[in-house]
């Protein structure tokens, strides 16, 4: 098979777990934990190729790749560190609304410092590199640079998997952009293969089917890294509140009223690094209207609980690209996403996504 040639934007927590773990399964094939899929449509986690990387923070803008994806705020957990030598260097992204300036309060080793460097050309980047695919990981806010980069997708003819809470796949003008160019796109805003969201939606479908009425819920989480330090400014939270409360909501046939679920992140602790903690409660009312309360605790590395997500979404956007598919990729979006362009459960689309890969399926 051919490599899948792909640009890295956001060389942080996330980029770093996906590198590692292809890098992993590619040398140890015989060790498949952790993978939903290690062939799709013949492409295997080693055949993803990187070529391209973009950055705002000094310690990692001009540095080669190999040394970038371990750089400090980054802390995830390292648990493949033999990367190779990466024919890359991390080019100056563009900053636009990237970086919030609460972070400029805390210590350099947990925030982004900004590089005292140009910004590069973008789309001469992608074309440049024989870039196939952008996996955006920009920080949650960045409404303004996803859409920069977006455009830069569209004028490069490059797919777009979007990973965080900007609308972009689920936005019908932006959708109608890409399937104008019929250029793949994959999103909104990644699910972990086992999360808060994917749990939460899980134990919502459970109550529903067995009957049992949900009058109220939330969801609380907290963490040490990148992420959770940017969100403590809540004017940029806006989208990504939509989009894990939508997510549950999808599950229900009567959605919750607004006062009656809260979800979304809560705080940021430092010492807890990558490891993000959630607690979920949910209140209901089961047979003879007798009350049923569910509390749950889920602590997980929060990177590397997306790695595996971002492997398959890479790879069906490849076989899209090898069969010219373009536009919106609804079943591996609805598999990946928590707000793809249509909500299905995740037993449908896993299906759904089963049928695209064999063919049976064209989106």
């Amino acid at each position: 098979m051919s490599k899948i040639n792909i640009a890295i934007l956001g060389v942080g927590n996330c980029a770093s777990a996906l590198l590692q773990g292809i890098e992993m399964y590619k040398h140890s094939p015989e060790n498949v934990i952790g993978l939903m899929n290690y062939e799709i449509g013949g492409y295997k986690p080693g055949d993803i190729n990187v070529v391209a990387a973009f950055d705002i923070d000094k310690r990692k803008v001009g540095k080669p790749l190999k040394e970038a994806v371990f750089a400090k705020p980054n802390c995830t957990t390292v648990f493949y560190e033999n990367l190779p030598d990466y024919d890359v260097k991390v080019h100056m992204g563009h900053i636009l609304d990237g970086v919030s300036e609460h972070m400029a309060n805390y210590a350099d080793d947990k925030r982004f410092i900004v590089a005292d460097e140009e910004p590069c050309d973008v789309v001469k980047v992608l074309k440049e590199s024989g870039t196939e695919i952008l996996v955006n990981y920009l920080p949650v806010g960045s409404e303004k640079a996803v859409r920069f980069y977006a455009e830069a997708c569209l004028e490069a003819n490059v797919g777009f998997i979007n990973a965080m809470p900007v609308f972009i796949a689920s936005d019908d003008e932006w959708a109608k952009k890409f399937k104008d160019k019929n250029i793949p796109i994959i999103g909104d805003d990644v699910k972990s293969q086992v999360g808060a969201t994917i749990i939460h939606r899980t134990l919502t479908k459970l109550f529903e089917n067995r009957g049992v009425i949900l009058d109220r819920t939330y969801q609380l989480n907290f963490g040490g890294n990148t992420d959770f330090l940017n969100m403590l400014n809540h004017s940029r939270l806006a989208s990504k509140k939509k989009s894990k409360t939508q997510s549950v909501q999808a599950e229900l046939e009567k959605p919750l009223a607004d006062e009656n679920i809260h979800i979304g992140p809560s705080d940021y602790i430092p010492w807890l690094n990558d490891n993000k903690i959630c607690h979920i409660r949910m209140e209901g009312r089961g047979f003879g209207n007798v009350p049923l309360t569910v509390d749950l605790k889920l602590s997980v590395e929060d990177a590397p609980n997306s790695g595996g997500v971002m492997i398959d979404a890479i790879r069906c956007m490849k076989l899209a690209l090898d069969r010219k598919i373009g536009g919106r990729l609804e079943s591996i979006s609805a598999f990946t996403m928590k707000s793809p362009p249509v909500q299905y459960t995740d037993t449908q689309a896993k299906k759904m996504v089963a049928e695209f890969i064999e063919g049976r399926r064209e989106r």
